[in-house]
């Protein structure tokens, strides 16, 4: 059983789960009345998607290959072009949304996409002997020719969705401090081209307002106002507006983009003649402000390269120590009896439980007690073999078992049991946000010394510190700095 020693913090129920009062939500035009709800809570049917864009850009690079020989068409440049045409626009971002895109604007990335493509086509061209070889003029031209299509493509593209956008405005939410997000609302407003129709402000209730201030618009400053909003206004945009948000706004946008709607970040407060730092290449301009579009954090990798490290890793490794695997189980039945593994409920990726094990180095006095407090009675009085157990954290070696199955990774947040998730959820805002991956034996907060009597938060904040910024590099990063640590071992 984990060596947690922290006194559990009393759960103080957060403003939201207090009183609701009732927001008035503005109807959706068209709606006749009536209030639309055929998008629930959950759903993740996005406006926005890449596919059109690519069927462009590939429908150009088609296209430019008519200049080529019959001779020279073969499959395999035809294939390097398209895969080069893509991946390059995908790097450049090229794929990502813009608020009110132009194709002009794009142009010279597109040319610069398309020379690198052709240059690679020709190099291959020259370089295999059963390959045509291309003259620099057929490669320039192409180049250019491809470069026009997809710009012109592109640009139809954006003006069918303009023209689309102007017919019915995509009702919008826009988040941040009451003036700051009630002036880019009324901005948006006044300037219906760019297709956003803002339908209330997620932040909390303002002081009392002059009719000199503009057009009223509800404020949402409980979850069930908010939830309330999206599902009878189909909000799928989301802007962000003013000084990084708090913790509780925080955990609406994520609500909010995991609910399939698009988070904009709009800067308010850009003095003039000023460049935002760290400002992305893809970004563009509502109403005047600059904006940009947050992506969440790379999830689509946790399932492919993150699972075949799991299971390789733990594979290897249940067979090299399988015999200290024996050892441990043999001494813990000589000198404790029966039962020398520990099963414990506890919640993993998304909210599923699953069965933890670990040796068993202390007998709790029932199962009550395991599942609701942090220090046991009588834990002190492990035998000395016990007390080597936890110190050197060989009685975790069996959730390696955990990892082959699936139920755990190597490296995630550590996996805590329901009653204190569902108390730490409630008192620390971004505490259940730890579950969009899965759990782990090790993690960032674990290797910075999160572990035993240390703060709940700080290991909630490095937890998601952690999965937003994931790479397969980071947890190979810190699986070798948890091995060295095995040299000082503190327990777990």
């Amino acid at each position: 059983m984990s060596a947690e020693r922290t006194v559990a913090p009393a759960a103080q129920p957060r403003a939201a789960d207090h009183a609701i009062a009732t927001a008035s939500v503005i109807p959706p035009r068209g709606a006749g009345g009536g209030l639309r709800t055929s998008i629930g809570w959950g759903a993740s049917a996005r406006r926005s998607s890449a596919f059109p864009l690519v069927a462009v850009d590939c429908g150009a690079a088609l296209l430019g290959t008519v200049l080529l020989a019959d001779a020279q068409r073969h499959p395999l440049l035809v294939a390097l072009l398209l895969a080069g045409v893509t991946g390059l626009n995908a790097r450049a971002a090229l794929y990502r949304p813009l608020a009110v895109p132009c194709a002009l604007d794009e142009l010279p990335s597109l040319a610069r996409q398309a020379v690198l493509s052709w240059c690679a086509v020709g190099l291959l061209a020259a370089s295999v002997p059963a390959l045509s070889p291309l003259s620099l003029t057929t490669l320039c031209t192409a180049a250019a020719l491809q470069s026009v299509l997809c710009c012109a493509g592109r640009g139809a593209l954006y003006w069918w969705s303009r023209r689309a956008a102007l017919r019915q405005p995509r009702p919008a939410l826009v988040v941040g401090p009451g003036a700051v997000a009630r002036r880019v609302a009324e901005a948006v407003l006044r300037h219906p081209q760019a297709g956003v129709r803002p339908v209330g402000i997620v932040g909390e209730a303002p002081a009392e307002r002059t009719e000199a201030e503009g057009a009223e618009l509800p404020v949402l400053s409980t979850m069930e106002e908010l939830r309330r909003a999206v599902i009878q206004n189909a909000v799928r945009t989301v802007l962000v507006v003013g000084p990084t948000p708090g913790p509780e706004q925080i955990g609406w946008l994520r609500t909010l983009s995991g609910s399939g709607c698009d988070v904009w970040a709009v800067d308010a407060t850009q003095p003039p003649g000023y460049d935002a730092p760290g400002r992305q290449a893809r970004s563009g301009r509502l109403a005047g402000f600059p904006c940009r579009s947050l992506v969440p954090a790379r999830r689509r990798h946790f399932s492919v390269s993150k699972r075949a490290l799991d299971l390789v890793t733990s594979g290897i490794l249940l067979l090299l120590i399988s015999p200290v695997l024996l050892a441990c189980a043999a001494v813990l039945r000589a000198t404790g009896g029966p039962g020398v593994i520990f099963r414990q409920e506890r919640i993993g990726k998304d909210g599923r439980p699953f069965t933890l094990l670990k040796f068993r180095t202390h007998r709790p006095a029932d199962p009550h007690e395991a599942a609701t407090r942090w220090t046991v009675a009588g834990e002190q009085h492990m035998s000395p073999f016990c007390q080597f157990l936890r110190r050197s954290s060989l009685d975790e070696l069996p959730q390696l078992w955990n990892v082959f199955l699936g139920d755990m990774s190597l490296v995630g947040p550590r996996p805590e049991r329901p009653y204190f998730v569902g108390k730490f959820s409630q008192t620390y805002p971004g505490y259940a946000e730890r579950h969009r991956m899965p759990t782990g034996i090790t993690g960032l907060a674990q290797i910075q010394g999160l572990r035993g009597d240390t703060s709940i938060e700080d290991r909630c904040r490095f937890d998601n510190a952690y999965i937003d910024s994931w790479s397969f590099w980071q947890d190979l990063c810190i699986l070798l700095r948890t091995a060295a640590s095995l040299v000082r071992p503190t327990g777990s």
